[in-house]
């Protein structure tokens, strides 16, 4: 998949008051501001795996696939989730990971499929009973050329494969569009092409008086790199937490300006 490069580097931002340094999930690592609570996820969903997901320690610097640190600092935390060793875990394949993660570790195996670009149904039910992709060309068929198999080194096996031949085109249109004053946890702000780009909303606070919500993204970038949670420097007082408001025309991130209300969009 093609994500553009930015050329920017931003400036090392003060730490967020809202850090708790100790946290090691996404909803432990991070407070929410005065007047706002936590959403609370419905127990396996989605929503509740991603908030619940492991957080490498505080400061952890994000690095490129070959161990290359990024010099654009606009990580507010990087997610415990390997890069793997080639240029493939890039923007779409990260939203990708982590919706398949959750998938295979509750076992939802049927429900776990993403589509090619060409349009080829890669489907892990499939995949784990033994059957293996063959591409010539444009040409994609299931050949059977082992045992089935469940284990975790030939799942990560399938989602190399998956990152491979998908990316923003495919998943932009397997996902559908919601209105942005309908965001949930586990949304993903999309632009499918070339280049394109994916976020994904890992956490969300309200406030009980007003209604006001706030939502935190995460994403991979070009070249693949760690998965890590944006900081908004937009404002920096309630970062990494950034304001939902239905109204507005962009949803601005360090490194790519969303149209919410076009490019919101859910498995």
């Amino acid at each position: 998949m093609v994500c553009l490069i930015s050329v920017f580097a931003f400036r090392k931002q003060r730490p967020s008051l809202l850090v708790i340094a100790a946290g090691k999930t996404v909803a432990e690592r991070f407070s929410t501001p005065a007047g706002f609570v936590r959403v609370k996820s419905e127990i396996s969903s989605f929503g509740a795996f991603l908030q619940s997901t492991s957080l490498k320690p505080n400061g952890t610097l994000v690095h490129f696939y070959n161990g290359q640190e990024k010099p654009n600092k606009v990580a507010a935390a990087v997610l415990n989730v390997d890069v793997g060793s080639k240029d493939l875990q890039q923007c779409a394949d990260a939203v990708m990971r982590l919706r398949a993660e959750y998938l295979y570790q509750n076992k939802l195996y049927d429900a776990l499929h993403f589509n090619f670009t060409n349009g080829f149904n890669a489907e892990y039910a499939k995949w784990r009973k033994g059957y293996r992709i063959a591409v010539k060309g444009n040409n994609v068929t299931w050949v059977k050329t082992t045992k089935e198999s469940v284990s975790y080194t030939s799942f990560k096996e399938y989602l190399n494969m998956v990152f491979t031949y998908a990316g923003t085109a495919s998943l932009n249109k397997e996902l559908k569009q919601i209105a942005q004053k309908d965001m949930q946890i586990g949304d993903v702000l999309i632009l499918g092409g070339s280049p394109g780009h994916a976020v994904i909303v890992v956490d969300m606070a309200i406030n009980t008086k007003t209604n006001k919500k706030l939502f935190m993204v995460a994403q991979s970038y070009m070249p693949a790199q760690d998965i890590h949670i944006l900081i908004n420097k937009n404002n920096p007082a309630i970062s990494p937490w950034y304001e939902l408001n239905a109204d507005a025309e962009q949803i601005n991130t360090p490194e790519w300006d969303f149209f919410g209300n076009e490019q919101l969009k859910r498995f």
